[in-house]
């Protein structure tokens, strides 16, 4: 199979670009995979294809821009001249721009391939129906809200004129069957980047005990609480813990970090690391007591989240939306709080850091979550996807005939 996925990818800073990386790391160790067409955004940077595992040719055709309003033309012209045998989208609504007009016009790219009778299939990290629009930094106002609420109806209609819609959650599944009456939707998990070859040892570093977060913050992700959550740790338990924030600021939000880093400079041992490259990640894990996930709201499934379980890492959660349902729905575990309390966070990380025995046992959890659906059973999940759609086609053509 000559597979195209469309999708951002490094050195790319547009969203779902490591995802992306780690989807084409398994795909190009298929065996029924021939080759791999890249349509990426365009960056300055030569793309990460710096993969050691035997596998099948990359090729890489930048072929859209964010925010641009030719991307809709661009990538078909790239699908054309490939001519793959099967097109993979790795999407989430404004993955081909922030302005409404831009990113309408990407998404109607799986429509297109299906029009051009090439099999597709949308990979869909996020609804908007489970978005909480204010607090993900799109807007507060009530009436914009609902203007988005129909934009993004109307998105969602688009998209699922796809072959298939592949979803992460069993709650995605129900929305879009039951609101939209939708007959292609299949929940095909996450899926967690790296699994170790050998199991943590669930040890961590001499010195302070590392309290971590890590991701793109300033909407609904924000740091200030959990720095002053620790500060509350320390003087409660007198813990030597150090805050470390690993990441960059949100798109939508420039200059969040930098601004807390000023606010939080007269509390001690509170490290920002900036943007975190690929080899560094398996340190930044391996050197952190606890993983924290200081969210007012979620946008979809988290790869945090996996990745945290796939280094055996006890977590600490806000007690709402789609993060709840994914660890009731694969089995991860860890420490609750209420997203608004700065004491409730405050209680479940000291829960954590004040216990080793349960620290260790909330970690062991969770790699085992993580490991029950690693990328490469993730991929061949796609693969069997992809040949129910050649096979379907190939029948209702031949009835035709």
């Amino acid at each position: 199979m000559k597979l195209a996925i469309v999708t951002a990818y490094p050195p790319s800073k547009v969203t779902l670009n490591e995802y992306a990386f780690h989807l084409v790391k398994q795909f190009r160790q298929k065996d029924t995979v021939s080759e791999i067409i890249l349509l990426t955004d365009k960056t300055e940077g030569a793309k990460d294809l710096a993969f050691t595992e035997d596998g099948c040719k990359i090729t890489v055709k930048e072929c859209w821009s964010f925010n641009s309003y030719t991307n809709l033309i661009k990538v078909t012209k790239a699908i054309h001249t490939s001519k793959p045998d099967a097109v993979l989208f790795n999407l989430q609504f404004m993955k081909f721009g922030d302005k409404k007009i831009a990113a309408a016009l990407g998404l109607m790219l799986p429509l297109v391939c299906k029009l051009k009778r090439v099999p597709n299939i949308v990979l869909l990290h996020n609804i908007l129906e489970e978005v909480d629009l204010g607090s993900a930094g799109f807007t507060t106002n009530k009436f914009m809200q609902k203007v988005y609420g129909f934009i993004g109806t109307s998105l969602t209609k688009l998209i699922l004129q796809a072959d298939t819609v592949a979803v992460t959650m069993h709650k995605y599944v129900s929305i879009l069957e039951e609101k939209y009456k939708a007959k292609n939707v299949q929940l095909i998990p996450h899926g967690t980047f790296e699994i170790t070859e050998e199991h943590p040892d669930y040890t961590i570093p001499e010195g302070p005990l590392q309290v971590m977060t890590f991701g793109k913050f300033g909407t609904y992700k924000k740091v200030e609480a959990m720095i002053e959550a620790v500060e509350l740790v320390r003087a409660s338990s007198g813990l030597d813990l150090e805050v470390v924030i690993a990441g960059t600021d949100n798109p939508n939000v420039p200059g969040y970090l930098a601004k807390a880093q000023e606010d939080y400079k007269h509390v001690p041992q509170v490290r920002f690391t900036g943007y975190v490259e690929e080899d560094e990640v398996p340190t930044l894990f391996n050197e952190s007591a606890v993983v924290v996930f200081p969210y007012t709201s979620t946008t979809g499934s988290s790869g945090v989240l996996h990745q945290a379980g796939s280094y055996g890492k006890a977590v600490v959660m806000p007690d709402l939306g789609d993060l709840a349902l994914l660890v009731k729905d694969e089995g991860y575990q860890g420490e609750f709080f209420e997203p608004t309390s700065v004491e409730s966070l405050a209680t479940a990380i000291e829960a954590i850091v004040t216990n080793e025995t349960y620290r260790i046992s909330l970690g062991k959890a969770n790699y085992k979550a993580a490991t029950a659906f690693p990328m490469s059973k993730i991929t061949d999940m796609y693969l069997n996807a992809f040949q129910t759609i050649i096979t379907s086609k190939a029948k209702l053509e031949s009835s035709i005939a």
